[in-house]
């Protein structure tokens, strides 16, 4: 029930604070293009009646620097029912900034803080406030660092696949002579049954990235080619997507800042289905519904890139959805950081509707030992 104070007065932002954690890697990791031994998250608290809203993104500290700096002062002070026109004086605020970019993931985490807070002030789940059309959200495991020994990489797929989890994705690229053999060694781990996805993160030039293509589909039946050549590169996501196998999807968006780049994907044809987007870069959950709205309208699918427990409650309300990064990095933090995150069952995030807001509570004390 909605408080009849919530319903009489108007609930402002009373403060919004911005920690910034960095937390080691299990072991050193890599994909095609960049080598990596922690994460950053910038985790963001907005409160008002005595709640609290959370939101995070990953990346560069600078992102805090820029809620810190900039956005919230546009926050504090404004009516927390009124989340989208919020969203619109933030991004008004980093117009000379450099909006794409650490201005985009700085409104994507005081976003996210403001619908949970909003959907905690009227005692809702996120998922409910913003309309689920689905009760659960289907995940793939994701990780397959190329940095990873073949008896590491067995270890991390195989054990997705005896959790219930039907899809698995792996890094490729770094070595383009090595990963043949190293899919083969996933596709050994996962057996015949379970979809297998690769991702080079835009490492290879376009005549090889066609070339892994039709060998991919062909040996080891991979149905997902991710930034084969770099999603800057909407010509060359075009030229590889004509090449590419029938029933193969090339596939990008994770580095999607606003809506503008979403749309000239779609235009370029860079992708064959189904479009991704990350709630912690494309400006927030705001941002990330009107990517859904954009693959609805072009009668194709949306995939939500990485941080689990951001994109479960939104991914419910996402009509056109295919499916979550089940992302082994974030999960690590997500599990570490906050009470209430989400385990798959049946291969899928199944949001608690018992809990109001995305269901997390922040865990400040063992989150200390990692500030910066």
């Amino acid at each position: 029930m909605v408080s009849r104070d919530l319903e009489r007065a108007e609930v402002i932002v009373e403060q919004l604070e911005v920690s910034v954690f960095t937390i080691p890697t299990d072991v050193p990791e890599s994909d095609g293009t960049a080598q990596w031994h922690a994460t950053t998250i910038a985790i963001v608290e907005a409160r008002g009646a005595g709640k609290i809203g959370l939101g995070w993104t990953y990346g560069n500290p600078a992102s805090a620097t820029v809620i810190e700096s900039a956005l919230r002062e546009v926050v504090v002070g404004h009516d927390a029912m009124r989340v989208t026109a919020a969203w619109e004086r933030m991004v008004v605020a980093c117009r000379n900034l450099g909006r794409p970019g650490l201005a985009s993931m700085a409104v994507a985490a005081v976003d996210a803080a403001l619908w949970d807070l909003k959907a905690r002030l009227l005692e809702l789940p996120l998922a409910t406030l913003l309309d689920a059309v689905r009760e659960s959200v289907p995940v793939y495991g994701s990780g397959g660092f190329c940095s990873y020994s073949d008896a590491r990489l067995t270890e991390q797929l195989g054990g997705w696949v005896e959790q219930g989890i039907p899809r698995v994705k792996m890094k490729v690229g770094r070595e383009p002579e090595r990963d043949l053999g190293r899919v083969a060694v996933a596709r050994e781990a996962i057996g015949p049954g379970t979809e297998l996805y690769v991702d080079a993160n835009g490492a290879l030039p376009r005549a090889q990235a066609v070339w892994f293509a039709r060998r991919y589909a062909e040996d080891f039946d991979v149905r997902w080619f991710e930034e084969p050549v770099s999603s800057d590169d909407l010509e060359g996501l075009r030229f590889v997507r004509d090449r590419a196998p029938a029933g193969m999807d090339i596939a990008a968006g994770e580095y999607g800042y606003m809506l503008g780049y979403f749309e000239r994907m779609l235009a370029a044809g860079a992708i064959t289905s189904c479009l991704q987007a990350d709630v912690t870069r494309c400006e927030g959950i705001t941002g990330f519904l009107r990517v859904a709205a954009l693959c609805q309208a072009r009668s194709l699918e949306l995939s939500a890139h990485c941080g689990p427990s951001i994109h479960a409650h939104v991914c419910c309300a996402a009509p056109a959805f295919r499916h979550l990064e089940y992302f082994h990095d974030h999960v690590r933090l997500e599990r570490l950081l906050f009470d209430g995150v989400l385990e798959p069952e049946n291969g899928a995030l199944r949001p608690d509707l018992d809990r109001s807001g995305n269901g997390l509570e922040f865990k400040r004390a063992d989150a200390e030992r990692y500030a910066i």
